[in-house]
């Protein structure tokens, strides 16, 4: 299974260039940085910081409804059919991790394990795994 990994003993330096990289590959049109729009987030620990990352567990496709998510039987990441997701909200109540990005009657959005985020951090502490 290919998933996003935070590298251990690498520190998070808190910059954000991750979660910009998430946010502006999904949603393009945007104007301007978005936080909310971003499929990871940083979160404080201790006195420092630790990006927090779809763990591709499967709970989001378990909760749908709608059989909007579904695993992809190659690399085992589980993407969210926008076509069929019909903005509910509940994948994103779901997520043990609160990555998935989910906006009112719109489609959500989850990490889909592409790397961008992994190539904007500039300390090298995220990267894509094989389980």
């Amino acid at each position: 299974m290919k998933k996003l990994a935070v590298k251990k003993n690498v520190e998070c330096m808190a910059c954000l260039q991750c979660v910009a990289a998430c946010s502006q590959a999904f949603y393009k049109d945007h104007v301007g940085f978005d936080e909310s729009l971003a499929c990871i987030r940083i979160v404080s620990k201790g006195t420092g910081a630790q990006p927090k990352t779809c763990i591709q567990c499967g709970k989001c496709m378990r909760t749908c409804e709608h059989e909007a998510i579904t695993q992809n039987p190659k690399t085992g990441v589980y993407m969210i059919n926008k076509k069929k997701c019909v903005g509910c909200g509940k994948c994103a109540e779901a997520c043990p991790m609160k990555v998935i990005v989910f906006q009112e009657g719109n489609p959500a959005s989850k990490c889909i394990a592409c790397g961008i985020c992994a190539k904007a951090c500039p300390m090298e502490v995220l990267e894509i795994v094989e389980k």
